[in-house]
């Protein structure tokens, strides 16, 4: 199967996911990069430790080191569309940020 990977655009032409990468250190940006290398390959099948569900629309690219960093994607057939980008404090995948990826999932088209 072929994939997709599209980045969530507001209706002003912001994209906040590329916008939260350009503010990362550049060893963060490189590994961010790779990890959406194999996201583009291997889909639905990328699993732990590079990728992790977190409910039944939403999955998290994990971006390990300094800064614990997660981009929210989701699906929608063959296309994968990056949704939101935050650093992890804890251990927890905090409401808010789950919340803002949910909303935008849905606002797809």
């Amino acid at each position: 199967m072929e994939w997709k990977i599209l980045e969530f655009e507001t209706k002003r032409g912001e994209r906040p996911v590329a916008e939260f990468i350009k503010k990362q250190q550049s060893q963060a940006i490189a590994k961010i990069a790779h990890l959406i290398d194999l996201l583009e390959i291997h889909g639905s099948l990328l699993s732990m430790p590079h990728a992790k569900k977190l409910d039944i629309n939403l999955y998290e690219l994990r971006i390990r080191g300094k800064d614990e960093i997660r981009i929210v994607y989701g699906f929608k057939g063959k296309l994968i569309y990056l949704l939101h980008g935050f650093k992890k404090q804890k251990n927890k995948t905090p409401k808010k940020e789950l919340d803002i990826a949910r909303q935008r999932y849905w606002l797809l088209t």
